[in-house]
């Protein structure tokens, strides 16, 4: 039915009511379209005339079609509810449309954050579309046809023609899908991986992978046995691996990617301008000032006096006089009218009971609490008033009080709970005005939480209070001879109002007794207020313009204010209107809130007449946007009798008080003053009138102007306060009595705001009076009309350039569909990151909007800022309806937002970061300096005026010991020597998980052991000298002894960890390829691992039927063999080590029996063992140090091993440090993943083990066996935590390998204690090195390796050009030494790779050296300390491995670093490993915490990595904890976790990409 036609109906009034009612709930967003019309058609569809012809039977909704004109005529009219009355304007509504059909040609291909189904917050099903449908799949290019024909829950059921007249408008349906139809499916992933495959800068390539050379194996995550307490992550090889580099190619989250990177290749808006680079800084990019930008051209302002304040013979001396004046000639007169919840007048306070009621509270107060002789309260002191908004009678009669007993009232909100958003700030005011006594009514005091023995308990941050009830029933008469003291007003303080700063700090402003009084006196003269006229009251009456007009001046000339509670307006937004014409009354307090409340919920009432109004003061005319809400407002009550010249704007402050108000007049021919304003021209603080963009505009009125009294300037708003040009916005500044004159107690900033001195352009102060700062922005136009801008408050400056926050709200909230953000609660804020502002836009989104809903809105919310403010925003949130801190009147609580999101305490359902449109200040990419070539002057070893960076340990030919070992070429036979010499002497004793010794091999048993063992192997294995064996055994003594049972035999053996027999599926695979790689003819084990290799579950992770022959060595022959095998040549093949490194590479290297020797006599040396020494070992035995400690060192040193399996501390965290103790060990080796097991696991039980007996003190080397940086964080908690258990923190150490050379530094029993050294972070992302001290910024602690063993050198290199470098200078390390690897053991000859890892010369100075490669970066640096045969020792610092580091902007990044930083940034988050991919970074973090706070780490995690080091990440994914893979030795496999990310494998709770 047409909308008209419902005038003719007869429909009775309380369904009318139900219809205004209705109305309001749908403009408000608490029901839907929907719902909307089916509840009215309910309730009117018993009134309509049947239209002929239609069956009876039909249900009602279906029988009210709804015509196009009136469903638009419903639209035009409702869509003003839907958002934030103060930011109503139809033509920048209009301007915003027009900018985002601007956008549809190009359209932005957002790809959309991926998410967990739990976290999807489900409302209705139906109005729910799954996440995924716009992901990137195949059919693509359907899900947008099908989308035509539905409409989205946003529209409900409107009727489709209006439906479509929308989409043809370019509205809610034709948005910027997400889905990816430019990225067409798998097309997209194909292209993706031409363009993606990955390009090592670096020359120095990786080992060669071995896993590629069949497409049916791919490695697997290697992982600790028994780990399961971290989830094994679930890729195996994802059957799409079809690039070289393990690239899985049709996968989702690939596309998406190349979606971000195709979005991101698109130009940015400011170009990047030169900078220069100093030599170690990387200067941020200043913004450079744009040539083209508007600068202020006009003269110079002068400053505006208001008109003369005329003294009226008839005003009081002061405002207590007018009280008592009032109170006695006329105690009858209404003073202030009081409504109750349904609008009927609840009380009427008359003057005589005003007067008689404040008297008495003055007299309790000042007589009645405390003693005679000590009262609490005296003239002066403050005392707070509390009470609700619903009882201005209680508060006027306590402030009235107050001033007759001359303490000073501070008017405060109610608490609601102990943790009230602002309330803790107000409690700091209330300590800070020494307040101890707080007023308030009955009820309110009722209604104050209270402890179970009835106590108020202290609110969070408030001083303790006396709550006194100024009730009349409550309180003693005054004694008939007891009078008030009332003198003219002085200058004593009146009452202190509270104002909240931006960051929501509580500021009290003092207003003395003369500027109250002159307050009043300019505002009567301002408003012509006359005697007994009557005002409605529609604002908080405990501050600001609420205060002013009806508490004080109404006073002043004995009006009468009908104040309108908020709850009323609540209930009936009408309810201020319907009083101004039930008691004709002269003047209205409003806001534009209200303004748009009564058009929203206005249903042509018949008996409106507003002809009785002379005056409607706009409390926030000041708000640009309250423009709006007047115009609508007139419009439709013009016919009401609304005058045009009723409508009056004013413009207060808490400082200035009142600072403008349009006067009333009686010309209707005047028209108000307008400005069409270029909002770019106003982002440079410069007025200019736009003419030809439309789109980016400002409307501003004129808030009338300077208050009776008063002069007016603009200044700039910062740095001095100089006076404005003419086309120049700046701070408002007023010189009046009638203001506030400082902050209570804080005098430094006091001076700074009400002190304000403006000068000229030649330095000249312009008065002798101070200025006070107003803190509105904006400039005096044509005929002294003063215009208001915004706030210094919601100003953010951006690259230099000035933005409002209601500006960008109001934008934000134009966007269709409007009726998006809940109740239009949108809160915006900037937040400062690398240097400067950046903007961030929080919204409540309805609670029945889809995830596409929601993404589509961010979009184009992010397109209209960027059109219409040409302003990137950093990040955009949305969050549950009704979540946002509030204030109390029902705002949103902006500081307490903004901390929560700072904290990452704010929850959101969706987060959209675009770091990379809006940091425009990164520094420049660097771009590589050619290197010094040979042609530089080498002298000695100084290389361009530095000593060369070389290094070397002891020299094994010429140190002196009694080693009997040295006399054997080959460990085999040392083992025979000892079992001669020392049968019964123990070697080795392995513990179980209890502590107590499971096992032990004296010299003959392993010796004899051993035998059989290669008996075993000639005899069932039909094995030939040279033959290679894998030993697949737990860690103990089997593999021991069938390691010296392959060299009996002549075989050479190949340690492989077992699978895991809960996680067959993920290790297996990695044990069957070495097998396979290493060309392994044979396989010994034990029985219970050979029963798993060929078990049912075996045989559904691997081909079973391929294994070699398994030999089961649990059932052992019981002969000699014939001979022992001795080999030719000391250069031939020991064994083999094989190991996958952090990048997920497999790579064997070969050990030559002379190499084995060396290594062995190396460590030997450092770490002094001799027979009698016990040494406790806690590592995997599988490869380079820890297999050689584990299986090699006690047969040549004669010492005893005790080892300990890391699998037996996931039980018993406590085993390793009790042994050590048990067995008063003073030398342990252990890996980190031990020691963190330890930090985590015993961290609370350091006094228990205390009690059992538990003693480090005799330990003296504890040695971190690793192949990565020293983790100094960890080893210093370690040594802390087990300081009172008696560890010398000199103890522990770490030790250095690679697979060039297992082992290069290890830190022994004598020499210097290991040295730690700041370097400066950027330094190092230029491969330079610079020492700083510690605690500077962008300091990076790192610790030395450890001694350089025995027999090894080092040389620092350059890894491009070969050259030797400096001391101190960042480089590749590079090894010369007898235990060097003799290679790669590859399936193919990869000679060139072999060549340059294990056979590089450097290209100038010392060519002759072979050298291996390394592939870590690190540096020497020559300390103060003396080695022990007197030398200066030179400490090897290593940074990270080369094929780890990545890339970016031309620098240098490890990953490590980063992950450090992120590990830092939120509470919740427990683990993180980052890679790139495309150029972009993606960090990966595991969650500890509700999934509720997944979004919250995004923002932080985009935050720090940018602050610390200067990035943008491009992904941030959030997963459970445990699915970050780690390797044994407790490295992270990065590439691992790439590819399962990559593969769609990882079951993120979130995926975000950053724009």
């Amino acid at each position: 039915m047409a909308d008209r036609s419902l005038e003719s109906l007869p429909l009775p009034l309380e369904v009318r009511a139900r219809l205004a009612e209705l109305e309001l709930e749908l403009s408000e967003g608490d029901i839907t379209q929907k719902g909307y019309e089916k509840k009215r058609s309910k309730l009117i569809g018993a009134y309509l005339p049947q239209p002929p012809g239609v069956d009876q039977a039909l249900p009602q909704e279906r029988r009210t079609p709804v015509t196009p004109s009136s469903s638009s005529r419903y639209h035009r009219r409702r869509s003003s509810g839907s958002r934030d009355e103060r930011y109503r304007s139809d033509v920048h509504t209009e301007a915003v449309q027009a900018a985002l059909a601007k956008h549809k040609e190009r359209k932005m291909a957002v790809p959309m954050p991926s998410k967990r189904r739990s976290l999807v917050v489900q409302t209705s099903m139906d109005a729910y579309t799954p996440p995924d449908t716009s992901s990137g799949s195949e059919d693509e290019g359907s899900v947008q046809g099908d989308s035509q024909g539905t409409p989205t829950s946003s529209q409900g059921s409107i009727n489709m023609e209006h439906w479509i007249s929308q989409a043809i408008h370019g509205s809610t349906t034709s948005t910027t899908s997400s889905s990816s139809t430019q990225s067409g499916g798998s097309g997209a992933a194909h292209r993706l991986a031409d363009v993606m495959a990955q390009t090592h800068i670096e020359n120095h390539s990786a080992p060669p992978d071995v896993t590629t050379y069949t497409s049916e194996h791919s490695i697997q995550v290697e992982r600790p046995q028994g780990s399961t307490s971290r989830v094994a992550p679930k890729y195996g090889n994802a059957e799409l691996m079809e690039t070289g580099d393990g690239v899985p190619v049709s996968s989702r989250v690939s596309a998406k990617i190349q979606q971000l990177v195709n979005t991101l290749k698109r130009p940015k808006r400011p170009p990047l301008r030169e900078f220069f680079v100093d030599d170690f800084e990387e200067l941020l990019e200043v913004q450079q000032p744009d040539p083209n930008q508007p600068k202020p051209e006009g003269a110079q302002m002068l400053a505006m006096r208001g008109e003369q304040l005329g003294v009226v013979t008839n005003w009081p001396p002061s405002l207590e006089a007018a009280l008592q004046r009032w109170g006695t000639i006329s105690p009858k007169a209404p003073c202030l009218t009081t409504m109750d919840t349904n609008g009927k007048p609840l009380y009427i306070l008359t003057y005589g009971k005003l007067w008689t009621r404040s008297m008495k509270v003055a007299y309790n107060i000042l007589h009645k609490l405390g003693t005679k002789q000590e009262p609490m309260v005296r003239p002066g002191d403050r005392v707070a008033l509390v009470f609700p908004n619903n009882d201005p009678a209680a508060f006027m009669v306590a402030f009235y009080g107050c001033l007759l007993a001359e303490v000073v009232p501070v008017p405060i909100e109610v608490p609601l709970t102990r943790k009230d958003a602002g309330s803790q700030q107000i409690g700091f005011l209330l300590g800070s005005c020494g307040v101890t006594v707080a007023l308030t009514s009955d009820a309110c005091h009722k209604g104050l939480p209270k402890s179970p023995t009835g106590e108020i308990p202290q609110f969070k941050g408030w001083p303790k209070l006396l709550w006194f009830v100024t009730e009349s029933k409550h309180l003693s008469k005054p004694p008939r001879d007891w009078f008030p003291h009332i003198k003219d007003a002085n200058n004593d303080t009146a009452y202190i109002e509270y104002k909240t700063c931006k960051d929501g700090s509580v500021l009290g402003v003092t207003v003395t007794r003369i500027a109250l009084l002159t307050h009043c006196q300019a505002l009567t003269q301002a408003c012509g207020y006359t005697e007994a006229e009557t005002i409605v009251n529609v604002l908080d009456f405990k501050k600001d313009v609420g205060l002013w007009h009806g508490i004080l001046t109404s006073v002043m000339n004995m009006m009468h204010v009908i104040s309108i509670p908020y709850s009323l307006m609540k209930v009936n937004p009408l309810s201020w209107i319907q009083k101004v014409c039930q008691y004709k009354a002269k003047v209205a307090c409003v806001k534009s809130r209200d303004m748009h409340w009564a058009l929203v919920a206005h249903r042509d009432q018949r008996d409106i007449n507003l002809s009785s109004l002379r005056m409607l003061i706009v409390a926030d005319g000041a708000n640009p946007w309250s423009i709006s809400s007047c115009d609508a407002f007139l419009n439709v009550f013009q016919s009401k009798g609304l005058r045009q010249e009723v409508i009056c704007p004013c413009a207060s402050s808490p400082e200035a008080l009142t600072v403008a108000i349009r006067r009333p007049t009686d010309d209707s021919n005047q028209p108000p003053g307008r400005g069409v304003l270029s909002m770019h021209g106003l982002t440079y603080g410069v007025i200019r009138v736009d003419s030809e963009e439309k789109l980016s505009v400002l409307t501003v009125q004129d808030v009338g102007l300077v208050m009776p009294g008063a002069i007016m300037c603009a200044v700039k708003p910062d740095g001095v306060p100089q006076l404005c040009r003419t086309d120049e916005v700046g701070e408002l500044c007023v010189c009046a009595i009638a203001t506030g004159t400082s902050y209570y107690g804080l005098s430094g900033m006091t001076k700074n705001t009400f002190e304000v001195f403006p000068m000229t352009s030649s330095g000249a102060p312009i008065s002798e009076y101070p200025f006070i700062r107003t803190g509105l922005l904006g400039f005096i136009g044509p005929g002294g009309l003063v215009f208001v801008v915004g706030k210094m408050d919601g100003l953010m400056v951006v690259s230099g350039r000035r933005h409002n926050a209601d500006d960008i709200v109001a934008t934000a909230l134009a966007v269709e569909p409007m009726k998006f953000v809940y109740r239009g609660r949108i809160a915006v804020f900037s937040v400062s990151v690398l240097h400067d502002e950046r903007i961030v836009i929080v919204a409540e989104q309805r609670p029945d909007s889809t995830e596409e809903d929601s993404f589509q809105w961010m979009s184009r919310v992010l397109q209209a800022i960027d059109s219409i403010h040409q302003v990137g925003v950093y990040c955009l949130a949305l969050v549950p309806a009704n979540t946002l801190p509030k204030t109390p009147l029902g705002g949103i609580h902006l500081s307490e937002t903004k901390q929560l999101f700072l904290e990452g305490a704010l929850h959101p359902c969706n987060v959209l970061m675009c770091p990379h449109t809006c940091v425009t200040n990164l520094p420049k990419p660097r771009q590589k300096q050619p290197e010094i070539g040979p042609a530089s002057v080498m002298v000695g070893n100084l290389v361009s005026g530095k000593r060369i960076a070389q290094a070397s340990g002891r020299d094994l030919g010429q140190i002196e010991d009694n080693d009997q070992a040295r006399k054997f070429l080959f460990l085999s036979e040392v083992l025979q020597w000892r079992a001669q010499t020392t049968p019964d002497h123990v070697l080795y004793t392995l513990l179980n998980c209890r502590g107590t010794i499971a096992n032990s091999l004296t010299c003959v048993q392993l010796h004899k052991r051993a035998e059989k063992i290669a008996v075993m192997l000639m005899e069932r294995g039909h094995l030939q000298d040279g033959d290679h064996v894998a030993l697949v055994y737990p860690p103990g003594i089997d593999l021991i002894a069938a390691f010296y049972g392959c060299l009996y035999a002549g075989c050479v053996p190949i340690t492989v960890r077992p699978p895991h027999p809960q996680n067959i599926a993920t290790t297996l695979p990695t044990v069957k390829m070495i097998v396979e790689v290493s060309r392994s003819a044979c396989l010994m084990t034990t029985q219970l691992i050979c029963k798993l290799l060929r078990s049912r579950e075996a045989a559904a992770a691997v081909d079973v039927r391929t294994w070699p022959a398994i030999l089961d060595t649990d059932d052992l022959p019981k002969k000699r063999p014939p001979q022992i095998y001795k080999p030719s040549n000391p250069d031939m093949l020991a064994y083999l080590d094989f190991s996958v490194s952090t990048t997920g590479m497999l790579a064997g290297v070969k050990m030559s029996h002379a190499a084995t020797s060396a290594f062995c006599r190396s460590i030997k040396l450092q770490c002094e063992l001799y027979p009698s020494r016990e040494v406790a070992i806690c590592l995997d035995p599988y490869c380079g140090l820890g297999f050689v400690l584990w299986c090699l060192c006690s047969v040549y040193s004669g010492h005893q091993s005790i080892l300990i399996p890391p699998s037996e501390l996931e039980t018993t965290p406590a085993l390793w440090l009790l042994a050590v103790s048990q067995y008063k060990v003073r030398d342990t080796f252990c890996s980190y993943s031990v020691m963190e097991l330890c930090t985590k696991g015993l961290g609370s039980q350091t006094e228990s083990l205390k009690a059992r007996g538990l003693d480090l003190s005799r330990v003296r080397t504890c040695v971190v066996v690793a192949e990565e940086r020293p983790r100094i964080a960890l080893t210093q908690s370690f040594s802390k935590l087990f300081k009172d258990l008696g560890l010398h923190p000199r103890a522990v150490s770490t030790s250095f390998g690679c697979r060039v050379n297992l082992a290069i530094c290890l830190q022994g029993t004598s020499g210097p204690d290991p040295t730690t050294v700041y370097v400066d972070m950027r330094a190092l992302r230029h491969d330079r090195v610079r020492l700083v001290e510690r605690g500077s910024p962008h300091s990076l602690p790192l610790m030395e390796s450890g001694k350089i063993l025995p027999g090894v050198r080092i040389i620092i290199a350059n890894p491009e050009t070969k050259g030797p470098l400096g001391d101190s200078h960042l480089g590749e390390i590079w090894v010369h030494s007898a235990h060097n690897a003799s290679g790669y053991f590859t399936i193919y000859g990869d000679e060139s790779l072999q060549s340059d890892h294990f056979n590089s010369r450097l290209s100038f100075g010392d060519t002759q050296t072979i050298w291996a490669r390394t592939g870590y970066l690190g540096f020497l640096r020559r300390t103060e300390l003396t080695d022990a045969n007197g030398e200066r020792h030179d400490a090897l610092y290593v940074v990270g491995a080369l094929d780890e580091a990545m890339e970016l902007r031309g620098m240098r990044y490890h990953p490590i670093d980063i992950e450090t930083s992120v590990i830092r940034a939120h509470k919740s988050i427990t683990e993180c490993a980052v890679f790139t991919w495309t150029n972009l970074l993606v960090v990966v973090v595991e969650l500890d915490g509700s999934e509720q706070e997944a979004l919250d780490l995004v923002p932080l995690v985009t935050n720090v990595v940018l602050e610390e080091h200067y990035l943008i990440v491009g992904v941030v994914v959030v997963v459970d904890v445990g699915v970050i893979p780690i390797n044994s030795r407790g490295e992270k496999q990065r590439m691992h976790l790439r590819d399962g990310f990559l593969a769609d494998q990882l079951d993120p709770i979130y995926v975000a990409y950053n724009m």
